[in-house]
């Protein structure tokens, strides 16, 4: 149940200078493009003296929607308790609303937006100031709205922008994917919000540990492993601090390192002891992990992690959730580097849930692996035709037959010197 309730369809804007605002209010329009603030494309609610602050020293003048009323006696959905296990029952089928092109500048918005709130989130765990609860909500919340509409289109984009910090992408890119993991298992959207908000909250307690301990590249002592594996305990108490009392997000929190063997930590816990919710985030915490660089190992393609993935079902994770997890993200998921049977270098755009070996690519080199002026998009399920001399004699006319382009092999960032983002961005 969202916090804030449309009382009428239609939006009536109506200009008010900041110093009139009150809270309870809805913005839904500034004085400036939302691109140069950090709030969320879907505007702003009003709930705090501090969101009054805020946006008083930001603007002048907004437009709030004299329509939309927003209750502030109903708690948000990271700060309900909510025990009810039929919300895992996934009876909601979920279609892509937008293809990928379209829902591209959307995505886009959404990862700056997540990007920008991620770094506040972390910058004040960091400084010893409260986890806000506002921020989490507000990162979350366009991300999810995303991946709801398109299946692809955050993986995508998320893909060809990446950001300088592990931990930064590490969250934004295990919040997407447990947005798209509950997608997939049919929950209900309050369900998923909190299994992405679980998913960028869950490694918090490291922001209270050591870089050297965090980036470093030998062996950890049994003291330092000790020490590391506190981040989870430190991590509960920062989100249980926050007033957050969402029991997905502190089930996540706790348990995405326990192992379905009873290998996992901290507490050893086994088989459906541990929440579905720590089960699911389990595997996509070790999938990204395993397809982001660290300073002591290189990344490795997303097709060769959920090969790892698979290897590790009924020991380190559920088999059911393993194959629903593969299923959810295909055979080469949407940002993998795949190297096509006519040489060329492309990266998947799309799947194409018919049929998982035959994705949407974009071609980035040619056969020889030298990058190509101009990408273009290839649906590998609905290949053209291309033309041909029907024999050597080059004086016959020419026949059209059909050529069958497949993906031969999954690539890592970097092979052939190919990094698809630098390509993009070039």
């Amino acid at each position: 149940m969202w916090m804030v309730q449309r009382v009428a369809s239609e939006i009536e804007e109506r200009r008010m200078d900041v110093a009139d605002l009150e809270i309870g209010m809805f913005v839904c329009r500034l004085d400036r493009p939302w691109e140069e603030t950090s709030y969320p494309l879907q505007g702003v609610e009003l709930l705090t003296e501090e969101d009054l602050v805020t946006i008083r020293e930001l603007c002048e003048y907004v437009y709030i929607d004299a329509r939309r009323q927003i209750s502030l006696d109903r708690p948000t959905a990271l700060t309900r308790t909510r025990l009810d296990e039929s919300r895992f029952d996934g009876s909601i089928k979920y279609e892509d609303k937008a293809a990928v092109e379209e829902e591209a500048p959307r995505a886009r918005d959404a990862f700056n937006n997540a990007t920008a709130m991620v770094d506040r989130i972390f910058e004040d765990v960091t400084s010893g100031r409260e986890l806000s609860v506002e921020h989490v909500e507000n990162a979350v919340r366009p991300l999810v709205a995303s991946v709801l509409r398109s299946a692809d289109a955050f993986f995508w984009i998320e893909g060809l922008k990446g950001h300088d910090s592990y931990s930064y992408s590490h969250a934004i890119g295990c919040s997407a994917l447990a947005a798209a993991f509950g997608r997939h298992m049919g929950f209900a959207e309050e369900t998923i919000i909190s299994l992405a908000a679980g998913g960028l909250l869950m490694d918090i307690g490291k922001t209270q540990l050591p870089q050297s301990l965090l980036q470093g590249t030998g062996k950890l002592t049994p003291a330092k492993w000790t020490k590391l594996q506190s981040h989870v305990a430190r991590g509960v108490k920062i989100v249980e601090d926050s007033g957050i009392t969402d029991q997905d997000v502190l089930d996540i929190v706790r348990t995405h390192h326990e192992r379905v063997d009873g290998s996992g930590y901290p507490d050893g816990l086994v088989g459906d002891v541990i929440p579905i919710t720590g089960r699911m985030l389990a595997i996509i915490d070790a999938y990204d992990a395993m397809i982001s660089p660290r300073p002591y190992r290189a990344a490795i393609s997303r097709h060769q992690a959920l090969r790892q993935i698979y290897a590790g079902r009924d020991t380190l994770f559920q088999t059911e959730l393993v194959e629903q997890f593969q299923v959810c993200l295909g055979v080469y998921p949407t940002g993998s580097l795949v190297e096509l049977s006519t040489g060329e270098v492309a990266v998947v755009m799309a799947q194409n849930q018919v049929r998982r070996l035959r994705p949407k690519v974009v071609i980035l080199t040619d056969a020889e692996k030298q990058p190509v002026n101009d990408f273009r998009q290839l649906d590998l399920m609905n290949q053209g035709d291309v033309v041909k001399p029907s024999s050597k004699d080059k004086k016959k006319v020419p026949s059209t037959v059909t050529r069958v382009i497949d993906i031969v092999r999954s690539l890592t960032s970097g092979d052939y010197g190919i990094n698809a983002a630098e390509l993009f961005l070039h």
